[in-house]
């Protein structure tokens, strides 16, 4: 599996690039995903994933996690009926990107009251689930996501 982390350099010293890899990992492992799966994980703030949000959502806010999917089959998250990704044919399982905001993140761990790296890990399980197919927009199954992310969350170490 590879699992490329980008953290924006004003960020980097509340992160580690190594434990969001893993987190990321701990989520393929958990479903399992093909051992030559590659996803990228982004970790920037509010402006630039409201910025995105607005984009591909065309909801001017922040939000805290975006999921691309790249998987054939699946359309980009983004405005509706965007078609699928087309993906380069190099055998790899390109699954697409997840984007977190970081403040978003420390907003919310503040809000639940619990530590910033378990917010963090909640959004990069659920992130990946998307990019694997979940899908919450419904609630049955919202409720099978967020069952998902219950079982897989103490499989991760958090501060």
């Amino acid at each position: 599996m590879e699992i490329n982390v980008l953290i924006d350099e004003d960020l980097e010293a509340y992160l580690e690039a190594g434990w969001l890899e893993e987190v990321a990992r701990q989520v393929l492992t958990a479903e399992p995903a093909r051992s030559d799966a590659e996803l990228s994980l982004v970790i920037t703030g509010q402006e630039r994933i409201r910025q995105l949000n607005r984009d591909y959502l065309g909801r001017d806010r922040p939000t805290d996690v975006l999921a691309f999917s790249m998987l054939a089959g699946l359309p980009a998250e983004g405005k509706a009926g965007a078609p699928p990704f087309v993906t380069p044919p190099d055998g790899v399982l390109h699954l697409g990107e997840v984007i977190i905001s970081y403040p978003q993140a420390v907003i919310q761990a503040e809000e639940h009251q619990h530590p910033v790296s378990k917010e963090i890990a909640l959004l990069v399980i659920h992130g990946v689930l998307h990019l694997l197919g979940y899908d919450d927009e419904k609630p049955e199954k919202k409720r099978r996501m967020r069952a998902r992310e219950k079982e897989i969350l103490p499989t991760i170490k958090v501060d």
